[in-house]
């Protein structure tokens, strides 16, 4: 019986959503011309150049280099797999969702257990450093000085939440040394042994990086569309609205607390919880990229409500001084 009361619900959903999406077609039309501005301008060049190079580095060893030069960092710091700290050092520059993506194919390809990539998935959810100091900053804040607070503060809450769960299954690790020689001689016979040609690890990263990215517009394109019929049928005050559509689509969130008639403060307070979170449109995409494998989606989900309230509550309290100083 509740599977069929479950079925009658989504088909009631749908019906509503294809009765929305005729009835109400010019925001519809706006917020799909929307999604596919932010996919062209901001996500697609941010992302592709790191996709398609992370892929090319994973197959010629580039991991094995990074795991010996940062072993004491993941070993010790994180109590992780040293090869974790490829994805941490990508993700850092290229932002969400990578980290997923990154996590993902380290896993499949057997350089981390279920529990390291559950692990390193958790404190690897960094939002692209460009986006936080240009189209957050300067673009809907107007402020330069507060785009770099939160971007500290949303970095800095990543390794408060990997040193707070570092004893939460803790790798088992040798205690050597850090060496130059063998990082090399491991990144070397890891591109002498691949079996692939390079002509096919270009094809295999194009196609692959492509074929996460449509996925990203997919995502981010539904749920602005779910965010535009919530709007168009809940009469919500302009403060619960935007609440209500950072948290289900980070972006247009953004754009709305920068049209909000309060405090550059608050603001930023808000902008901080709503990019350490990522939107349910963010978690629904990590969700997607790591369903074929066994990465449990838990730890990230909770892992993202504790980012978002530390990173908020440090730019409360720290915004001032910062303001005065900087």
């Amino acid at each position: 019986m509740n599977k069929k009361i479950g079925s009658i619900s989504i088909v009631l959903i749908l019906g509503i959503f294809i009765f929305e999406i005729l009835t109400q077609s010019s925001s519809i039309y706006d917020a799909i011309s929307f999604s596919l501005g932010m996919w062209k301008n901001n996500i697609f060049p941010s992302l592709f150049p790191f996709f398609v190079i992370s892929e090319i580095a994973i197959n010629y060893g580039v991991v094995e280099l990074f795991s010996e030069l940062f072993k004491p960092v993941m070993q010790k710091l994180f109590r992780l797999n040293s090869a974790s700290s490829f994805i941490f050092v990508m993700s850092l520059l290229s932002g969400f969702p990578s980290s997923a993506k990154y996590t993902r194919e380290l896993h499949l390809k057997g350089l981390l257990n279920e529990h390291e990539a559950s692990k390193i998935l958790t404190f690897s959810h960094f939002s692209n450093p460009l986006f936080i100091l240009g189209t957050v900053s300067i673009m809907f804040l107007n402020n330069k000085e507060v785009g770099l607070l939160i971007l500290l503060s949303h970095y800095l809450t990543n390794i408060i939440i990997g040193l707070g769960i570092r004893n939460y299954h803790p790798s088992v690790n040798k205690n050597e040394k850090v060496s130059i020689k063998r990082a090399i001689s491991n990144m070397h016979n890891k591109r002498i042994n691949n079996k692939l040609r390079f002509g096919q690890i270009i094809t295999n990263s194009l196609i692959n990086s492509i074929n996460t990215l449509l996925l990203i517009l997919g995502v981010v394109t539904m749920f602005l569309v779910i965010t535009t019929i919530i709007d168009n049928n809940l009469n919500l005050n302009s403060y619960f609205q935007t609440l209500l559509n950072g948290f289900v689509e980070m972006t247009q969130g953004l754009k709305y607390i920068s049209l909000l008639d309060i405090p550059l403060k608050l603001k930023s307070v808000l902008s901080t919880m709503i990019i350490s979170f990522g939107g349910i449109s963010v978690h629904v995409q990590t969700i997607s990229i790591i369903s074929d494998t066994k990465i449990k989606y838990m730890p990230f989900l909770v892992a993202r409500i504790l980012h978002a309230t530390i990173a908020s509550v440090i730019v409360f309290i720290t915004f001032d001084i910062w303001i005065l100083f900087i």
